[in-house]
């Protein structure tokens, strides 16, 4: 079974318009849900074997609350730069290439990507996955090659508002 866990970086800020949009940090809202969404995927049992993050700050600061969380070292969320500014099928191509050891991963990125992929693995239609949305994808194969719907399918889908 592998399964990924697809994490929208939490709600970033906007107050700096000097920043370049790879810097913006969370705001507020964002430092609060990022560690709050981290205590629920935990508190449902999830076991990341790999944190891999766009190089965004926001998508990053998101990753390093979700490590902290799962008491994972902070040096071991993987940057993927790839992740940031991706379209849906780069985002394939990366978890294709993905180690074989790892089953279950944690990847923190960006919209409308993460919402065109959600629709792909998801037989309801989703507008949209908000800021700190999480949405789980699993399959039953041995090789993150084979992980492509049919076979890999949205079992879940959970965000901030929801609680």
């Amino acid at each position: 079974m592998k399964t990924i866990y697809f994490v929208r970086h939490a709600k970033s800020s906007w107050g700096h318009p000097t920043l370049r949009d790879i810097e913006r940090p969370l705001e507020e809202r964002g430092l609060r849900d990022a560690p709050f969404m981290a205590k629920v995927l935990k508190s449902e049992g999830a076991e990341p074997d790999l944190l891999l993050s766009s190089p965004a700050t926001r998508a990053y600061s998101t990753a390093l609350y979700f490590a902290d969380a799962f008491e994972i070292d902070r040096r071991d969320v993987q940057l993927e730069p790839r992740i940031y500014e991706a379209f849906a099928e780069d985002i394939l191509d990366i978890i294709s290439k993905l180690p074989d050891e790892a089953h279950t991963v944690l990847l923190f990125g960006h919209n409308p990507t993460f919402t065109t992929i959600a629709n792909r693995f998801s037989n309801k239609y989703i507008d949209n996955v908000p800021t700190c949305g999480i949405f789980k994808v699993e399959a039953k194969v041995n090789s993150w090659k084979e992980f492509k719907a049919p076979a890999a399918v949205l079992t879940a889908f959970h965000y901030p508002k929801q609680y």
